[in-house]
């Protein structure tokens, strides 16, 4: 929420589901806020169209599962039709995953999971997730024209071009969060099969999406995709996912094998798993050795990871701002001033590539 909330107009959301009591339960939950205000709902996606033209919401929350044009063919229609931020309200089955990584892709600015207990829908403990991501969806919706064209473009900051031979990235940690699925599913593809050291990410994500997560990463791309297992040995030219709901770290045995250690310790982290935690075991056992990437996300996960990183003497590399769906995780990096480069989210794989590249010629 901005701070100055209080002095302008509340976010108007449309809420988009065929469930009545869904309708009636996520309507309650964002009306408590006093900054948002629900002006509609729809019960499939040719009342949404119709709503959204009468109403001009900021926000649309829309499910994925609907009779008659499901949230996917909804979304490509809103996009086309009267484009703006849609939130995803989707299931953790399979069917339900792989329709919101497509509806991801098809431009939708991020997901909130609806989780089916024995009993009923287990839908209250969204209410935080659900209302940070429509403040989020509104802050990207109502930038300025005049700041986008303020932006600086993308940049390669810190170390001169004459300086890269000097360093050895032995392995990269990535993180993100809001934006990361697409960015990621942009970025991995770009490395050849035989990627020469491993990669390691966190995208927050919850329980039930991050396996199917991987196995779509891993169709789309040249190396090996995988959700990590505890106790694996890493290997290059493959990238590991953190499991939802576990802290991914690495541990180094005997000389050069290093594992993968999957714990829910520690329990007081706002994210499990935590870009902060796997920056920080990553930064411990390869030093200087160590490449830390921070993506697209809201809030700050990462800074200290990539503090860690910086002060042993790896390799920072921040996504700049144009290309981030929320700057919120690479802006607190910048401000820090840890992040040896900035990049667009295409020169991503670029950078770090160039850097392998230099290292094999040293």
């Amino acid at each position: 929420m901005s701070s100055d909330a209080s002095t302008r107009s509340p976010i108007r959301v449309l809420v988009v589901d065929d469930s009545a009591f869904m309708r009636t339960s996520l309507s309650r939950m964002i009306a408590s806020d006093p900054d948002l205000e629900v002006v509609g709902t729809a019960c499939n996606g040719g009342e949404a169209l119709e709503r959204i033209v009468a109403l001009d919401p900021d926000v649309v929350t829309l499910d994925i599962e609907m009779p008659g044009w499901d949230g996917l063919e909804t979304l490509r229609r809103i996009m086309a039709q009267s484009p703006r931020p849609v939130i995803m309200v989707s299931s953790a089955t399979e069917q339900g995953t792989e329709a919101t990584f497509n509806a991801l892709s098809a431009g939708a600015f991020d997901y909130v999971p609806k989780q089916l207990s024995s009993a009923s829908l287990d839908i209250l403990h969204i209410r935080p997730d659900l209302i940070a991501k429509i403040f989020a969806a509104e802050s990207v919706r109502t930038r300025r024209p005049a700041e986008a064209a303020l932006r600086k473009p993308p940049q390669s900051l810190g170390l001169p071009q004459e300086s890269l031979s000097a360093i050895a990235p032995q392995i990269v940690a990535i993180g993100c969060s809001t934006g990361g699925p697409k960015a990621l599913q942009e970025i991995l593809p770009c490395f050849p099969p035989d990627f020469p050291i491993p990669i390691l990410v966190v995208q927050h994500m919850p329980p039930g999406f991050t396996g199917p997560f991987a196995q779509r990463l891993n169709t789309l791309s040249s190396v090996t995709v995988q959700e990590a297992i505890d106790k694996e040995p890493l290997h290059s030219g493959n990238v590991y996912i953190a499991p939802a709901g576990l802290h991914m770290t690495i541990e180094r045995l005997d000389f050069p094998e290093v594992i993968v250690r999957l714990r829910t310790h520690p329990e007081n982290t706002l994210h499990i798993p935590s870009v902060d935690v796997l920056m920080r075991s990553v930064a411990e056992v390869y030093g200087s050795g160590a490449m830390g990437v921070i993506l697209t996300g809201m809030g700050s996960d990462g800074l200290e990871g990539m503090k860690a990183i910086y002060r042993a003497g790896g390799f920072t590399l921040g996504q700049d701002e144009s290309t981030c769906t929320v700057y919120g995780m690479p802006r607190a990096c910048a401000e820090s001033g840890i992040l040896k480069r900035v990049v667009s989210l295409t020169q991503v794989p670029t950078q770090i590539l160039q850097l392998i590249q230099y290292q094999k010629r040293a």
